[in-house]
């Protein structure tokens, strides 16, 4: 839980006003419960042998509602607002750090594995405060004012009242922590498993319908559907009980009080309205032990999200900025200088490899697939370093600058650059976060796109659908180089930029890449025949070596 702690502390009045809130609410359950049995066991008697005034307890009755009413209220308000906003704090520091890890090489991982860690695994967190921590915060607070109360009205339960109390509220929700370990553990795994199993089913449909495997994937499925459910079921038993045990301490409790009072009834040391009185009192200062119980059960869980949390949070990536950086200019040549690069001793990807891009200059790179185009422009931009030689822009090595530096100056097109579930505007601007609707609609004309935009019934604010399902793939293309144009960088990188287009979209688009890339350097590796006034130079890879260089 040390994941937690600073975010905790950093919204610590949040938490603070939340606790005094929680502790207000229970002493005005109690003392709502505590004044009704008094008053009530008193009016029975008043008719009998005692005196009583009745508006003074009835106000007090009316008061204590509406307080417990507000300030529960506010309690839960309080609450799940400093807890929602400090997992919405945890989940961006979360993504923060998966992005420097997955490119490349990246960490051992799956997409449906940091899916889970994301979202699961964070909202198993979001009962840490509100069934954990703010209730045993309130339950010392509860145990302070118990013993008060037994102290100012049947001393000699004292004893008997806080063990009890301490017992349901501290002990018991302990070991069933200690207990719950492991199973909470299976269920964050079990949880994982399935959450892997339907994302590879889901992108891997295509491949499993025409393998003729779309049977053993869903046996796969429901195997691991078939162990959450155990993990499921066995925490719930734990989290069942808690309850059961709230209500056992609460009781005995009572009983043990009501046996010590019923004596110092007889010896006429305490009156039958405040016995009544204190034992509802303590059955609404039990109140709190429910939600511990209750939580305890799945602390485990909880735990065992945290760590798997705390793993990604932790992992340093392979690529990190240096200590002293050097500054990038504004423009100047690409250089790869006998660049060298694989994933381990017998996995060459690309060997020796060396060329120059003069600033304004496009070059295309051709070659089969694994030829290491890809891989090239992956290392241009420092998703991972290389083995053997030098990447340099402007004379500055791209390992002495700074992550965030090189890529102002540099910009990458993926084959598989996805539209965001979102508007136009929302997926343009994750290239210029603060550009006007005159900047957007620029790039957006030089990708030819403009006017399609502008016929849209809301223009720049029309939604696009998850994956930009209302566009179609030269839409999207177009749309994701508009992106790519609005950055800042003066050197494009297109990985493969017409790839699911068919053939006469991909000549256009190609085609408009001389006036959409005017004034910066281009790389683009591609298949596609490219018109020959384009591109000035052609590079051609062949099994990660640089072959021929061809001038247009």
């Amino acid at each position: 839980m040390k994941l937690l702690w600073p975010l905790i502390l950093r919204r610590a009045p949040g938490f603070l006003l939340a606790l005094a809130l929680s502790v207000l609410t229970l002493a005005a359950g109690a003392g709502l419960l505590g004044v009704s049995g008094w008053f009530l066991t008193g009016a029975a008697l008043a008719g009998t042998a005692v005196a009583f005034e009745l508006f003074a307890p009835s106000s007090a009755v009316r008061g204590l509602s509406f307080l417990r009413i507000g300030a529960r209220y506010g309690e839960r308000m309080t609450g799940h607002a400093v807890t929602l906003a400090m997992l919405s704090e945890l989940r961006s520091t979360l993504f923060a750090r998966l992005i420097p890890l997955v490119p490349m090489k990246g960490v051992a991982g799956r997409t449906g594995d940091f899916v889970a860690r994301l979202t699961a695994d964070i909202e198993a967190l979001d009962m840490v405060m509100l069934q954990a921590v703010l209730p045993l915060l309130t339950a010392c607070t509860a145990a302070a004012g118990l013993a008060l109360m037994l102290w100012l009205t049947l001393p000699e339960a004292v004893p008997v009242g806080v063990a009890g109390f301490a017992l349901t509220a501290l002990a018991v929700p302990l070991a069933l922590v200690l207990g719950g370990r492991r199973i909470g553990a299976a269920t964050v795994s079990a949880s994982s498993d399935l959450r892997v199993a339907a994302l590879d089913g889901i992108d891997g449909h295509g491949d499993l319908v025409a393998l003729g495997a779309t049977e053993a994937g869903m046996e796969r499925f429901n195997a691991a559907a078939a162990q959450l459910r155990v993990a499921r079921l066995a925490e719930a038993r734990r989290v069942a009980l808690g309850p059961a045990l709230a209500q056992l301490g609460a009781g005995l409790t009572m009983a043990a009080t009501l046996w010590l009072g019923l004596e110092a009834l007889a010896s006429d040391r305490i009156s039958g309205p405040i016995l009544t009185g204190v034992l509802l009192a303590i059955l609404g200062l039990f109140e709190v032990t429910g939600p511990i119980l209750r939580g305890a059960g799945r602390i485990g869980s909880a735990l065992a999200a945290s760590r798997r949390v705390s793993e990604i949070v932790t992992t340093r990536p392979l690529i990190r900025d240096p200590l002293a950086p050097a500054r990038l200019p504004g423009e100047g040549p690409l250089v790869i200088d006998h660049v060298s690069y694989g994933y381990g001793i017998d996995r060459p990807v690309l060997t020796d490899v060396s060329f120059t891009a003069q600033p304004g200059e496009r070059i295309a790179i051709l070659g089969a697939s694994g030829s290491g185009k890809s891989t090239l422009l992956g290392l241009i931009t420092r998703l991972d370093d290389v083995n053997a030689g030098a990447i340099r822009f402007g004379g500055i090595d791209i390992r002495d600058a700074t992550l965030a530096d090189l890529h102002d100056h540099i910009a990458l097109l993926t084959q598989d650059a996805p539209v965001f579930i979102g508007t136009v505007r929302d997926n343009l601007r994750i290239g210029s976060p603060f550009a006007d609707d005159a900047t957007l609609y620029t790039a957006l004309g030089n990708a030819r796109l403009a006017e399609f935009v502008r016929g849209l019934p809301q223009g720049l604010d029309t939604w696009l659908g998850e994956s930009g399902a209302t566009l179609s793939a030269g839409q999207a293309r177009r749309l994701c180089l508009a992106r790519t144009l609005l950055s800042p960088a003066r050197l494009i990188l297109l990985d493969e930029p017409t790839a699911g287009l068919d053939g006469a979209t991909e000549a256009e688009f190609l085609g408009d890449l001389l006036t959409a890339t005017e004034g910066r350097t281009l790389v683009v590796a591609t298949h596609a025949a490219l018109p020959r006034a384009a591109v000035d130079r052609v590079v051609r890879f062949e099994d990660g070596r640089l072959v021929e260089t061809e001038r247009r």
